[in-house]
């Protein structure tokens, strides 16, 4: 039996593996410049499942910067990522685990869930188009 290695493809998944890596680090790093790059500037992100913002990056980078100021560390973990590639397209559904220290908390918090990326090969390699957020668990959660 003999099988073939799509090159393109292998290349493809690292590649956005690494994004996904990236906007990770961007996050907990609170590196919105970074964060911005994960994106395409007409990109749509929602993360109001977990009571957050949806809109532009802009608006979306805008709304983190601030928000995140206030709170000591995030640590994001992305596994179980599956891939679909079409030409020049791609749908990526990952699992996240995400444990953070929240303000006026004693106690570490954390949430997990899925994000559901539509990716686009540009000139500058595999960026976000569209990020939705689908939060699934929240422990310790903050006070509204």
């Amino acid at each position: 039996m003999t099988s073939s290695i799509d090159v393109q493809q292998i290349s493809d998944e690292m590649e956005i593996a690494g994004l996904l890596n990236r906007y990770a680090r961007a996050v907990d790093s609170k590196d919105w410049e970074l964060y911005r790059s994960v994106f395409t500037d007409d990109a749509v992100i929602d993360y109001s499942s977990a009571g957050a913002i949806a809109g532009s990056c802009d608006e979306v980078t805008d709304w983190l910067s601030k928000g995140f100021a206030a709170i000591p560390w995030t640590m994001h973990y992305i596994t179980n990522v599956e891939v679909e590639i079409d030409g020049d397209r791609a749908r990526v559904r990952a699992m996240f685990y995400n444990p953070m220290h929240l303000p006026g908390r004693a106690e570490m918090s954390s949430c997990g869930g899925y994000y559901h990326h539509q990716l686009v090969r540009t000139k500058d390699g595999w960026r976000s188009s569209k990020l939705r957020e689908e939060n699934v668990w929240f422990a310790n959660a903050p006070k509204n």
